[in-house]
């Protein structure tokens, strides 16, 4: 059964988000948001997290915590699940809170840590609650407790969105330029799209496609050899699929020693093309069609037609340049 992808990692910095099942509203009074905010603290505390940027809203909340003992889902279990229990005991309700378990990004630091604490501290300001010279009177947020420094927790860093801003520093002027920051942030719908914005809760992870290749590779997911370790799903792991499917395909390619480029040149049903493409169907979820572009074999019908025919062939009748290549393919 295919699962989604999570990664752990001591130290890790991750975006995590979660609505309310059916995005019906949870958050709906001061004492809904205070709740939420004792347990996200207590969690906090429990799990040793470092809490660098937050904002609850009415149906979701937004976390931006680091993991320094890679216990990222035993702290958001404990965080959902007592909120839960404490919501229902409350109000004496029952029926699952929230939409899912969480959907949570392992963030490449340098590059969009600081865009992602501006995206959460300007959550308000898109959804229209306030503009950003009303952020520091929105009370469920971190950028309330980076205006408000006596009131902040020791488990809570709000340092990495002023030095993302510009190198500011935690004082009474650094936190007026990053409001300033902000107010021009909020207006510059470009600078909006070159931070990636739009990206912020698509996917499972912020970062350039070497940082996403490193983090399967160190998962094992890219491991020579064993390209179906783990099976994905869901539009938000396209990405993390197609990474699988490349790896695959370069040491197939390298074991029959052919490249992309050859095989636009050689024709459709070439032997060699049709020994990978069996390949790729048997050891990875990559579609036809993927594979029928990559190996320029025409129409992904063509795909499986060949490779139907292929694996009808008796073993003792293939030939030894394909026993060669599975050797190389493999070892």
């Amino acid at each position: 059964m295919a699962r989604s992808l999570r990664i752990e990692r001591e130290g890790g910095v991750y975006h995590v988000i979660n609505r309310g099942n059916y995005r019906r509203d949870l958050f709906v009074n001061e004492g809904a948001h205070d709740s939420f905010e004792k347990c996200l603290f207590e969690a906090c505390e429990k799990s040793g997290w470092v809490l660098e940027g937050f904002c609850v809203m009415t149906n979701h909340f937004h976390l931006v915590v680091r993991t320094p003992r890679g216990n990222l889902s035993w702290g958001m279990k404990w965080l959902q699940s007592t909120f839960a229990n404490r919501y229902h005991r409350f109000r004496k309700v029952n029926g699952k809170l929230f939409q899912g378990r969480f959907k949570s990004l392992i963030v490449e630091e340098n590059a969009y840590l600081g865009s992602l604490l501006h995206y959460v501290h300007l959550n308000p300001v898109r959804a229209g609650i306030c503009g950003v010279p009303g952020l520091d009177s929105y009370r469920w947020s971190s950028y309330w407790y980076l205006q408000h420094p006596k009131s902040r927790p020791e488990f809570m860093d709000l340092t990495g969105a002023l030095w993302h801003a510009g190198h500011l520093e935690d004082t009474p002027a650094g936190r007026r330029s990053y409001a300033s920051y902000l107010s021009r942030l909020a207006g510059e719908v470009e600078v909006q799209k070159e931070m990636a914005f739009g990206k912020m809760c698509r996917g499972w992870a912020l970062g350039s496609r070497e940082f996403k290749k490193e983090l399967l590779r160190s998962e094992g997911l890219l491991k020579d050899g064993d390209f179906d370790a783990l099976r994905m799903e869901g539009l938000d792991l396209a990405e993390a699929n197609e990474m699988l499917w490349e790896g695959a395909l370069e040491r197939a390619l390298n074991a029959v020693g052919q490249t992309e480029v050859t095989a636009r040149e050689q024709k459709k049903s070439e032997a060699w093309k049709v020994w990978v493409a069996a390949e790729l169907k048997r050891r990875t979820s990559a579609p036809n069609a993927w594979i029928a572009k990559r190996l320029h074999m025409g129409v992904p019908q063509a795909v499986s037609v060949h490779v139907r025919h292929f694996s009808s062939i008796r073993e003792k009748e293939l030939p030894k340049e394909y026993h060669e290549f599975i050797q190389r393919f493999t070892e």
